[in-house]
């Protein structure tokens, strides 16, 4: 790369690299640094009367500020649990007859961002801050890019954080460096996932991994992305769902399965949407939806409170409150309590008349139960902050669910609703075989009038219902979703390491 494509301040830091290798230090060892303590167990535990247990220390971080005083340096360090400070004095790490490395580490070659290893002892300075008096200081990595510049109080604190998108975004790295707060929600992300796989394997659930490849795009109502298989000379499918590959393991012999599944749909990018994103599915055998509804409830308050102590979480100005049980209300009726309107007898030309009436653009290629669901997400979605299950759906909108018991023309059903969006969809499975194919059949009509989100026929998933599926409850909830509302996120973005964005251009 040419150097005519590097700042001022990166042609400063070669040099300084330059130099270093000059004076025979390597800036980029290899050998193995034996840290034994982080930053936050030395601030948290050290106390004069125990000072003893805190002589022998070994720690690492970057370089996040740096206090020339001649010869005394307060370098402050940031490691993955927070910051410490150093006080490196240059006659307690080098000899008396040799400054060398004082001069060309210490005194002229390190930058903030620098990874350094410090051994030495712990004590309090004069005002008042825990610190680590340096008896060896290590380069262990030379940065070669400034971080962008925050500004921090005299803790260390940051009270001015970079908060641009299209920075935070593409280098989250850096983002991860500068503003500490970004990995305490990816933090809280692991807690979440881990909550809910002790919750569920205390249940007796098995974890399962399903293909990510498919020949299918089945389980799901939505554009698939498309790729080809060379060796078979055939397309493949990035999955939209897991769903029809778990039935299968029910059929198989497992009562219990689920999976924290990566799924890839083609279609728009927005606050709540990546083309890539992460759902848990599970399946239970000799369940129903009622079912579902109830160990939903205990789930998602069971993570609210080991996430914040309570039931309550505060999502932007709103309180939401997961204590057990939520609301249920049927979409029918929702649309009913929202609009006055009541939709549960209209046809297709009665459902498109209420569009117009309500300025709702739907396409011509769209049938009976999209309609339904335009009307609701236009008319009622955002009405229902707390959280509430939406049950009971028309039969249309619901090619993989089992009818009714006891209401023709729906099937058992429910959307969980918090703040407004969809979090998780459960049904109390079809396994009607017979049934299932006629369900199947009428969304290839729905493809053939132009709807792109139809779904395929599974031939193989209708053989194996065929070998018999006993009664089922599953569920999809959507794992991003769940974590911007346990974190107080407003963008999906804040809740993925790194989201899907346009290629950047580099220059060579």
């Amino acid at each position: 790369m040419s150097t005519t494509n590097f700042s001022e301040q990166e042609l400063i830091r070669r040099e300084k690299l330059a130099k270093i290798q000059t004076a025979g230090i390597d800036p980029f060892p290899a050998a193995l640094y034996p840290v034994n303590i982080h930053s936050v167990d030395i601030k948290n535990k050290y106390t004069e009367e125990q000072k003893e247990q805190f002589t022998n220390l070994c720690v690492a971080g970057r370089i996040m500020s740096i206090n020339d005083k001649g010869k005394v340096f307060f370098i402050k360090i940031q490691d993955s649990k927070g910051i410490i400070q150093l006080y490196v004095k240059r006659d307690d790490i080098c000899p008396q007859e040799d400054h060398s490395f004082w001069d060309n580490i210490i005194k002229h070659g390190l930058d903030l961002g620098d990874i350094i290893g410090c051994t030495g002892y712990a004590f309090i300075t004069k005002t008042g801050e825990t610190s680590i008096h340096a008896q060896t200081i290590t380069l262990l990595t030379k940065s070669l890019k400034p971080l962008p510049v925050v500004k921090r109080d005299e803790e260390g604190n940051i009270f001015d954080a970079v908060t641009d998108p299209e920075f935070r975004y593409r280098q989250r790295y850096a983002d991860l460096i500068i503003n500490p707060s970004v990995k305490e929600i990816f933090v809280k992300r692991t807690i979440i996932i881990n909550t809910i796989r002790e919750f569920l394997n205390t249940q007796g659930a098995l974890e399962v991994d399903t293909p990510v490849l498919q020949s299918i795009p089945g389980g799901a109502a939505a554009r698939p992305f498309t790729t080809h298989h060379n060796a078979l000379d055939v397309p493949f499918y990035l999955r939209i769902a897991n769903e029809l590959y778990l039935k299968r393991l029910i059929v198989g012999g497992f009562d219990w399965v689920y999976e924290f599944s990566r799924n890839f749909r083609n279609e728009g990018m927005d606050r709540t949407h990546n083309p890539e994103f992460t759902v848990l599915e599970w399946y239970t055998a000799y369940k129903d939806y009622i079912w579902m509804m109830e160990i939903t409830e205990q789930l998602i308050e069971k993570i609210a409170i080991t996430l914040h102590g309570s039931t309550e979480v505060l999502l932007g100005d709103k309180t939401i409150d997961f204590k057990a049980p939520f609301r249920r209300i049927s979409i029918h009726d929702a649309i009913k309590e929202n609009t006055g309107i009541d939709v549960s007898n209209l046809d297709e030309s009665g459902l498109r008349a209420v569009c117009k009436d309500l300025k709702i653009d739907v396409p011509p290629t769209i049938g009976m139960g999209k309609l339904i669901d335009e009307i609701f997400g236009a008319t009622s979605e955002h009405i229902y902050i707390q959280p509430t299950f939406i049950i009971d759906y028309p039969v249309e909108m619901s090619p993989l669910t089992k009818k009714h018991r006891s209401k023709s023309g729906l099937v058992e059903r429910f959307e969980l609703m918090v703040n407004g969006k969809e979090l998780a969809n459960a049904y109390s499975e079809l396994n009607d075989p017979i049934d299932q194919r006629e369900r199947f059949e009428e969304q290839v009509k729905l493809m053939e009038r132009g709807d792109d989100e139809a779904m395929f026929i599974d031939y193989d998933f209708l053989r194996a219902l065929e070998y018999g599926m006993p009664p089922t409850a599953g569920i999809g909830i959507g794992i991003d979703r769940l974590c911007m509302m346990m974190t107080n996120q407003a963008s999906i973005q804040d809740v993925l390491l790194f989201p899907q964005m346009r290629p950047e251009k580099f220059e060579e």
